[in-house]
């Protein structure tokens, strides 16, 4: 199971300071499980494992079945919350050369909605001509303008291939229960619809459909997932003292960092299946903790390969950097260093080991390297790289960013931020009643520009 090791953290705040706020933090865990914080409606996914039923995850993988027998090519719509996860966990459990073999028993699944980029979806729209489609779009409303402009282009294609009965079939549309523009189209198309929960937002959907369908169509083993997950939220639940609740000591080691004046987290892992987690995290943290002028900036790298760019930074560059390395003990894979008679290379004195203990040996080297260097190093311990443990990790992170955003005196769950560029946006493209703001933001634009 996961453990949170905070011992090197030690170059910028002491253990004992840490445990200090034990109490703090499960005072805030305990707003969680009570709904007595801030942002109560959106709590859903506190106790979401422990009550997905076998019968939901059933009609899930029997939902994902059908659209993998009519597709061997899956476009899920979505943006943000409604992509990074199921992207995350994909790109983990994923063989990476995957796509080199010529037999596959899952079609390939890509993302879309995530961009408003010309290029990537005509990019897109054209290797797909070579496959069987189908698509998963991911909406609470149906109007969000990224995913919008992607479901209308993509489900143009499938409508124009296999005509609008056949696309019933190969459209599913995770959203509303009950309202919206996207529930209302799936109504009038006959779409196969699966629910947003309302008290689950975004950035904490990926155990809803939103995450397990295309994970499912992937042949994530979405059961496992869950599984990790439930056993994760046992382990940090109310009752769960801070010196056995994993949450709850990430939650005040990098509360107490930030305390000392650390504003800038990065996220490192050395297994770079776990990348996207990293960006999936970024998401989960920013948004959750980056308001009224708070909040700890979350930033990732992927090691060792990111020692050759981002290291001497992280080394020697200011010292408001924390580190959290997610650490995985066992690799799913064997795989030893030969002796060679020549030693050209120099690496005879790795004969005979395995490739992981010389990635652990360089993880050691590097924590010990960073902890000299003043960054405050923080591991998170996971067993190895599957879908029980990526279940685990994932609730884990959802559960300490709850109480981290409380510690942080914030509502963990709003975003009022992410509205203002939507704004902009609109205005500036002339959506009926953005006239006038476009005109004063053009005219704006213009004064900058000298254009």
């Amino acid at each position: 199971m996961l453990k949170v090791d905070y011992n090197m953290a030690e170059t910028g705040v002491a253990v004992s300071e840490i445990e200090k706020l034990s109490a703090e933090a499960e005072r805030c865990n305990n707003m969680l499980a009570r709904g007595s914080g801030a942002g109560a409606d959106f709590l859903g996914w506190v106790n979401l494992p422990s009550s997905i039923t076998d019968g939901q995850l059933h009609d899930i993988q029997a939902a994902a079945d059908r659209l993998r027998s009519v597709a061997d090519l899956v476009i899920v719509i979505g943006i943000g919350g409604s992509y990074l996860g199921a992207k995350a966990v994909l790109e983990a459990l994923s063989e990476p050369f995957g796509y080199l073999r010529h037999k596959r028993n899952a079609p390939h699944v890509v993302f879309a909605g995530q961009n408003i980029s010309e290029d990537y979806l005509h990019n897109l729209l054209e290797a797909a001509r070579e496959y069987s489609i189908g698509a998963i779009v991911i909406s609470k409303s149906g109007t969000t303008t990224e995913p919008a402009i992607a479901f209308r282009l993509i489900r143009d294609e499938i409508e124009a291939r296999y005509g609008k009965q056949s696309a019933r079939e190969r459209i599913i549309a995770v959203t509303d229960r009950a309202r919206g523009a996207l529930k209302s189209l799936s109504d009038t198309e006959g779409y196969r619809t699966f629910v947003i929960p309302d008290n689950v937002g975004g950035r904490y959907s990926v155990l809803t459909p939103v995450g397990l369908l295309p994970l499912a169509v992937a042949g994530t083993d979405i059961a496992a997932l869950v599984a990790g997950a439930r056993e994760m939220e046992a382990a940090t639940a109310e009752n769960i003292p801070f010196a056995k609740n994993p949450a709850a000591q990430y939650a005040a080691a990098r509360n107490a960092l930030y305390r000392k004046g650390y504003k800038v987290e990065i996220l490192g892992s050395y297994e770079p299946s776990l990348q996207y987690i990293g960006e999936w995290w970024k998401q989960l943290y920013g948004e959750s903790e980056g308001k009224g002028g708070r909040g700890i900036f979350p930033a990732s790298v992927t090691l060792t390969a990111d020692l050759h760019s981002m290291g001497q930074y992280i080394q020697e560059g200011e010292r408001m950097l924390m580190e959290t390395i997610i650490s995985v003990a066992k690799p799913n894979s064997e795989l030893r260093i030969n002796a060679d008679s020549e030693n050209l290379d120099g690496l005879n004195f790795l004969s005979g080991k395995r490739l992981s203990d010389v990635n652990h040996m360089a993880e050691a080297g590097v924590l010990l390297a960073h902890c000299d260097g003043g960054v405050p190093n923080l591991r998170i311990v996971i067993d190895r790289v599957d879908a029980h443990s990526i279940g685990a990790l994932l609730y884990f992170f959802e559960r300490a960013c709850g109480i981290s955003g409380y510690m942080l005196g914030v509502n963990p769950f709003d975003q009022p931020g992410v509205e203002a560029y939507k704004k902009n946006m609109f205005a500036l493209l002339d959506k009926p009643g953005y006239e006038e703001e476009g005109c004063r933001l053009r005219a704006r634009l213009a004064g900058r520009t000298g254009e």
